[in-house]
C-alpha cells in the first residue's frame, strides 16, 4: 500500500474545509452568499437551488474528511469533488453569457475553475 504524500493530505483537508464552509453558506445565509457571488434577484427557485448545491458541498466536504486516512478513498473524493467544480466553472460560463448573470458567471468560473484545478493536482498527488 502507498503512503499518502502529506501535501496532498493538508490540500485535499483545506479544499473540504473550504467546501464545507461555502456548503454552510450557501445553506444557512443564501441570499448573502448568492450576492457576494454576484447574483442580485434569484427569487424562490435560485433559492432552493443554491440550499440544494449547499447541501451538496457539505456533503462532498464531510466525505473527504472522513476519508483523512484512507489514501484511495480521499482520492476518489477530491476527484469526484474536482470534476463537480469543473462542472459548476462551466455552467458559469454560459451564465456570463446572459447580461443578468454576467457578474455572477465571470466570478464563478474563477472559483469553480480553481476550486478544480486545485482538486485535480491534489488528486494527483495522492
Amino acid at each position: 500500500m502507498m503512503k499518502m504524500d502529506s501535501i496532498g493530505r493538508a490540500v485535499a483537508l483545506q479544499l473540504a474545509a473550504g467546501r464545507l464552509a461555502v456548503g454552510a453558506g450557501t445553506s444557512f445565509a443564501t441570499g448573502r452568499s448568492l450576492r457576494a457571488l454576484g447574483f442580485e434577484e434569484t427569487g424562490a427557485a435560485g433559492t432552493a437551488l443554491a440550499r440544494v448545491l449547499g447541501a451538496r458541498d457539505l456533503a462532498l466536504g464531510s466525505l473527504a474528511v472522513a476519508a483523512r486516512d484512507d489514501r484511495a478513498a480521499l482520492r476518489s473524493a477530491t476527484l469526484a469533488a474536482a470534476a463537480l467544480d469543473a462542472a459548476d466553472a462551466a455552467a458559469f460560463l454560459v451564465a456570463m453569457r446572459d447580461p443578468a448573470t454576467r457578474r455572477a458567471g465571470i466570478r464563478g468560473v474563477l472559483f469553480a475553475g480553481g476550486a478544480a484545478a486545485a482538486g485535480f493536482w491534489t488528486a494527483r498527488r495522492l
